[in-house]
This record gives C-alpha cells, sequence and structure tokens, in this order.
C-alpha cells in the first residue's frame, strides 16, 4: 500500500488555519482567559476554610448535615496537604468549560432532536471527538492558543461535550410525543413547548449529562497540566515526571475529593430543580427510617441566606484583613509587572529558572514559573504564551526547535558552556568505555537504553545519529519516558549491581551521587558539547530591557550551579524556591551581582 499522507494534510491544514484564522483564535483567548481569571479570582480569594465552609453550606442544602460534614472535612484536606490554590485553579477551569460547553451543547441537541438530518450530520462527529485519545487534543490547542489553561480548556471543550449532546438529544426525543401533542393541540407556540413541556421533562437526562461532562473536564483538566494548564494537573504531572510517590499521591487525593463533590452535588441538584426529581426524592425520604436530622434540608432561602453571610465574611476579611508578607522586594524596579518563564523538567532547568523567580521577585516582579515538555516549551514561547527560558541547549541539542522557531526568539547567550551529552553505564560494567564497545554486547544490557523525554533533543540526536554511526540500530532499543523515570530504573540496577546504560548530559548531580562511566563519543556523534542558552520571545528585549540586560550577563560556574542543583534537591519537590532561597543565602551579594541596580551594591 503506498503511503497516505494523512499526519501532513492535518499539519497542514493545522498550519492554514493558524495563519489566516489566527485573529479568531486570539479573540477566543482572550475571552476564555478573562472567564478562567475571573472564576479563578473569586475562588482563591476567600480564606480556604471560609470557602469551604460555603461548599459545606451548598451541601447542606442539596444532600444534608453528613453530607456537609464530609464536604468540609475534605477540603479542609485539601487546604491541610498544601493543594488548595491548585484545587481551585482546576474548579475553575472545570467551572468554565462546563459553562462554555453547556452554551454550546444544549442548543445542538435541541437541533438533533427535532431533526434527524441534523442528528445524523452531528453523530459521527460526537463519535470522533469522543473516540479520539484526550491527549491529542493539546498538540492543536498548544498551536492554536500556546500554554498555559487556554489551550487545556479547549481540549477540555472538545472531548467532554459529546456527552451534553447526546443525553440533550435523548432527553427531548424521551418526552411523551402526546404531552407534546396536547400542548400543539391548545395552540402552544413551538418555542414555548420545547421550554414548557420538553425540557422540564427532559431535564433529569439532561442533568445526567451535566454529571457526566463535570467527570469528563476534571479528568481532562488533569491531562491539560501537561501543556502549563496549573491546577492539580501541575502538581500530578510533576509527580509523574519527577517519580514523586507523596506528591503525585497529593495531588490524586485532592482530584479524587473534587470529583466526589461534583459528583454527589450534581446529581443531588437534579432532585432540586426537576419537579420529577422533587417528586422522587420525597418519595424516598419518606420510605427512609432512621433519626430524622440526618435527612433535614434548609430550604432554600436559609441556605442562600447562610452562603451570602459565609461570602461576606470572606469578603470582609479580605478587604480589612491585613495584607500577606509576599517575596522580600530588595529593589522595587518591576513595579509588579508580570514575566512568564517556561522550563524543561531537568536539574539545571529547574535550578537556573527558581533562581531568577527569586531574583525577579526581589526586584519587584511578578514571575510565573510553568514546567513544559521541550516541543510545548518552544511553541509557546514563539507564540508569546513564555517570555523566558533558560533551558535551550544549543547548537546541537536543540538544534530542530532552534531552526524552527528562531525567527520569533531571542538568543540572549549561554550562561554555561561546558556540558556534554552522552550514554553513561556504572563503573562496575568492565569492558565498556566507549560507544564502541556498546556494539555486540546487547544481551549484556537486555537490548536497552534507558532514555528521557520523547521530544528531549538528545533523545532526537540519539535516534537520527548516534545509533547509527556507532551500528547500534537493531540490536538496542531506547525506551524513552522521563528524566526521573530514568534516574529511577539508574537506581534500582545501580542497588542491585545490574548492567545498565542510561542517556545522560553534564553537568547532572546524578554523576556525584553514583559512579558512572561517560562513554567517549570518538566520532563525535552527539556534538561536540553544548552551551546551555537564555532565550527570550520577540520583543521581550524591547518591552523588559533591564531584564534582558540582566540575562544577556547570567553566567553560573560549575560549582555554583551543582551547589544550586543540590540546595534544591535537598528541599525536595515543591520546595524549590526554599532551596533558592538557602544557596542565596549561602551566596551573599549574587543577587546584585546577576541583576545590579544602582544603589544596591
Amino acid at each position: 500500500m503506498p503511503r497516505v499522507h494523512l499526519g501532513d494534510w492535518v499539519a497542514h491544514g493545522v498550519e492554514w488555519l493558524r495563519v489566516h484564522l489566527g485573529w479568531l483564535f486570539d479573540a477566543v483567548k482572550v475571552v476564555v482567559e478573562h472567564m478562567y481569571d475571573g472564576a479563578n479570582a473569586v475562588l482563591t480569594a476567600p480564606e480556604p476554610l471560609l470557602l469551604a465552609g460555603i461548599l459545606g453550606m451548598l451541601a447542606l442544602w442539596l444532600r444534608g448535615p453528613l453530607p456537609a460534614v464530609l464536604a468540609f472535612a475534605g477540603f479542609a484536606l485539601i487546604d491541610s496537604i498544601e493543594q488548595w490554590e491548585p484545587a481551585m485553579n482546576s474548579l475553575a477551569l472545570v467551572l468554565v468549560s462546563c459553562l462554555i460547553i453547556f452554551a454550546l451543547a444544549v442548543p445542538i441537541g435541541i437541533a438533533a432532536a427535532r431533526s434527524r438530518a441534523v442528528s445524523g450530520a452531528v453523530r459521527p462527529v460526537l463519535d470522533l471527538m469522543q473516540t479520539m485519545p484526550a491527549m491529542v487534543y493539546l498538540i492543536p490547542g498548544i498551536f492554536f492558543f500556546g500554554v498555559g489553561p487556554v489551550p487545556g480548556m479547549v481540549a477540555t471543550i472538545v472531548f467532554a461535550m459529546p456527552p451534553a449532546v447526546r443525553l440533550t438529544e435523548l432527553g427531548i426525543r424521551q418526552v411523551d410525543a402526546e404531552l407534546v401533542e396536547a400542548a400543539e393541540a391548545f395552540g402552544t407556540h413551538p418555542r414555548r413547548t420545547l421550554w414548557r413541556v420538553q425540557l422540564p421533562l427532559a431535564l433529569p437526562t439532561i442533568m445526567a449529562g451535566v454529571n457526566q461532562v463535570i467527570m469528563l473536564a476534571l479528568s481532562m483538566v488533569v491531562i491539560a497540566g501537561m501543556v502549563g494548564g496549573g491546577g492539580l494537573g501541575s502538581t500530578v504531572y510533576d509527580g509523574i515526571s519527577s517519580v514523586d510517590v507523596g506528591l503525585g499521591f497529593e495531588g490524586g487525593v485532592a482530584v479524587v475529593i473534587l470529583a466526589i463533590y461534583l459528583d454527589r452535588m450534581t446529581g443531588a441538584l437534579n432532585q432540586r430543580v426537576s419537579p420529577l426529581g422533587r417528586r422522587a426524592l420525597a418519595k424516598a425520604d419518606a420510605a427512609l427510617g432512621g433519626p430524622r436530622f440526618l435527612r433535614w434540608k434548609p430550604a432554600t432561602p436559609v441556605a442562600m441566606v447562610g452562603v451570602l453571610v459565609l461570602a461576606l465574611v470572606a469578603g470582609g476579611l479580605n478587604v480589612f484583613g491585613g495584607a500577606d508578607e509576599g517575596p522580600k522586594v530588595t529593589a522595587d524596579v518591576g513595579h509588579g509587572r508580570p514575566v512568564s518563564m517556561g522550563y524543561i523538567d531537568w536539574p539545571e532547568g529547574v535550578a537556573s529558572t527558581y533562581l531568577w523567580k527569586e531574583i525577579l521577585q526581589q526586584r519587584g516582579f511578578t514571575p510565573e514559573v510553568k514546567s513544559l515538555e521541550v516541543g510545548a516549551l518552544y511553541n509557546g514561547q514563539a507564540q508569546g504564551s513564555v517570555d523566558i527560558q533558560t533551558n535551550s541547549w544549543l547548537p546541537a541539542t536543540h538544534a530542530p526547535y532552534w531552526k524552527k522557531y528562531r525567527d520569533q526568539l531571542e538568543d540572549y547567550g549561554a550562561w554555561y558552556d561546558r556540558t556534554s551529552l552522552e550514554i553513561a553505564v556504572p563503573s562496575y560494567v568492565k569492558g565498556v568505555r566507549t560507544l564502541d564497545d556498546l556494539k555486540g554486547k546487547g544481551g549484556l544490557f537486555k537490548g536497552r537504553i534507558y532514555g528521557i523525554e520523547p521530544g528531549a533533543g538528545e533523545t532526537k540526536l540519539y535516534e537520527d545519529q548516534v545509533q547509527n554511526v556507532y551500528g547500534l540500530k537493531g540490536e538496542y532499543r531506547l525506551v524513552k519516558s522521563n528524566t526521573s523515570a530514568m534516574l529511577a530504573q539508574l537506581d534500582r540496577a545501580y542497588a542491585k549491581k545490574e548492567p545498565i546504560a542510561v542517556t545522560l548530559w553534564s553537568p547532572h548531580w546524578a554523576y556525584d551521587k553514583y559512579r558512572l562511566t561517560k562513554l567517549a563519543d570518538p566520532r563525535k556523534a552527539f556534538g561536540s558539547g553544548d552551551g546551555i542558552h537564555t532565550l527570550g520571545r520577540k520583543g521581550f528585549a524591547a518591552k523588559e530591557p533591564r531584564v534582558a540586560r540582566w540575562l544577556k550577563g547570567f553566567k553560573l560556574t560549575e560549582a555554583q550551579l551543582t551547589a544550586l542543583e543540590g540546595a534544591i534537591e535537598d528541599a525536595g519537590k515543591g520546595h524549590q524556591e526554599d532551596g533558592v532561597r538557602a544557596w542565596v543565602k549561602k551566596n551573599p551579594g549574587i543577587v546584585d551581582k546577576l541583576a545590579p541596580v544602582a544603589g544596591t551594591r
């Protein structure tokens, strides 16, 4: 069969849309971003326990005393494990996504219920939307909207919409035809028949769609953490990428609590707003035994007064309460201006990014950092979603990305220039000192070389050059995962004294922790070494000339970099800022040296 270049056609189509309809995607991004910012501001403004009380009051109104207590306890647990802000970010993403979904899905479902032609046209589209792997939607989302919450929400909307359309159509079709005919016989206008007869009777089925959409949206929001969507998705993604069981479990527990709360509340809301649901609820309450106080639910006005009182208290505390101290500001150059920073979850990327976050905070800026895959980072920066990155390996490792996006980026030079890419083996593996020595020893290493991220420059170099130059193709398979998974595999093998080969680079703290042999590369297939460059998006130097000037002069020695990486490693995942501050304290004057301002030196 001849090769059908379907992927190329889709890629060209996406590029055409981005070029010719860029204004439309920009407008959508602005609208969705503002909706998210508004929802997020409302959810993150109150004190956590006060908002937990408001959510508990809603649970009391919908479900009763015991669910209210459990809801409050669940949200208090989220706060106690320091996942409150990510949880509220995710809740904002879900609520905004679901609002947009139902604004689009309900009219489509109504049209499909009224016309078999519309239903037949919509059904295959819904099948495609629902069966396409969820992560695929992130790719065009990045191209059209950059990185951040917007591509995550757009992907969520596409993935979670089908149940809303299907169940809206199903609910309206299931309404007794005789009731509709009776309404028409009395001269009721079709629009009034829809609003007064069909939608109220279809409401239980539509509310089932609401429940399904919320659950799908919540699952997709976690996946959206891979493209800088923030929230619990970023927490879970960080836990996976760093093989941090504790962090991943905490993020997972917070997701479960949110999912259970939203599932139970939307199910109970159906019983409150639907006439059929209210009758079924009354019958169920009458049939149940046990203490009546466990089934007591306040009237709607009472519950709303409770929510309003708690909201006013929360607002009053925010207005009249003491302001947070915030980060230390040593020279207010930035006046609160935002700076977006992206990084790849590699030790030197984490270290340099969080160092500059601390420096910019001390200089009065408001930096935001996000962990991204290599391709997403370059694409997002080229589109302007990321202002700066300090993790570009040039001229070899990231050459494909630089070639593709160089016209949209500014190179501020290398801040570290003694790097190398290599394959490493434990020193107890004898007779393997160069890449040539790997040939013919595939059985010793079980035919595997453990690598890092599929989109990493080192991965591409190995697949495109190294395995061909040294004749390793066919004998070895590169096992692609992520940096932390590769290091975990190295740790397991090292503890058992088993042979293992991994892709590594220098500088890296693994060479301090383990006795490893860097395999010599006599044919220079990995290149002769890169510099780690700082890149800005096009126009950033004109917008923030002082920051660009600081970054152009940024340099770290090997001793400084390894010490900084070690301090962050000691602080633990989620506490990178603490590690940076501890290192800065041990290096007095470093901030003034890297970001000089008149009067601070």
